[in-house]
């Protein structure tokens, strides 16, 4: 069996779960969903027309992006993000980055962010809220991997499915995919401090950029109330 045909199978088997998980994903975002709902996986196949492991598939997806978590005796519940919650994760957010942008990057790392950097640019040209957010993500990422410990890459990967669903919030409330230019240069400014050798000038940008995101999610979500 060639590559070609193993991709195809898996493929097959996630497209549609995947494409429920995005619906669903619009839908939490829209408000169609309150916060602490229970997802009741066999009456939203019925409704959508999908089997039930389909459904579950495509809930499981939403768990990992952090829009959804399973609790005991509930089941799969939306979730309610508070401005205790962005504080939390934002901390630590900071800590890993700022520590991260401390650092000189060698030159393997300095090309994987720059990489990064110009995979983020791209998204923005064409710009929708998911990839620009996983665009992101990826270029944070890679200013962690600065560090050289594959376990503090490990615990910023789990931070990232919960950061993906606020920084949606983000993107859609303030509709930056739209016109993503701010969100660019304040990008820029970290990458070219890095690129230029200026650790401290790096550190402030990236403390200012999380800080920014940090007081911006904790308005919405103050308004949202």
């Amino acid at each position: 069996m060639g590559m070609s045909a193993l991709s195809g199978i898996v493929l097959r088997r996630s497209t549609t779960a995947q494409q429920v998980a995005d619906a669903l994903s619009e839908q939490i975002m829209a408000g169609a969903f309150s916060a602490g709902d229970r997802l009741r996986e066999s009456a939203l196949a019925a409704e959508v027309g999908v089997a039930r492991n389909t459904m579950r598939e495509a809930v499981r997806i939403l768990e990992l992006s952090g829009l959804v978590r399973y609790e005991v005796n509930r089941g799969a519940v939306v979730i309610s993000p508070t401005p205790e919650k962005v504080d939390a994760l934002y901390t630590a957010r900071e800590v890993l980055e700022t520590t991260a942008a401390a650092r000189r990057p060698t030159p393997e790392r300095l090309a994987a962010i720059n990489a990064a950097f110009d995979e983020f640019l791209v998204a923005t040209e064409s710009p929708t809220a998911p990839l620009i957010v996983e665009k992101d993500l990826a270029f944070h990422a890679a200013i962690v991997a600065m560090l050289g410990s594959s376990r503090l890459d490990d615990f910023y990967a789990e931070l990232t499915r919960e950061l993906r669903f606020y920084l949606m919030v983000l993107s859609v409330h303030d509709r930056e995919f739209e016109n993503p230019v701010t969100l660019l240069a304040e990008h820029q400014v970290i990458v070219d401090a890095i690129r230029g050798g200026e650790p401290d000038h790096a550190v402030a940008e990236v403390r200012a950029h999380i800080h920014r995101n940090a007081n911006r999610l904790k308005e919405i979500l103050t308004d949202r109330k």
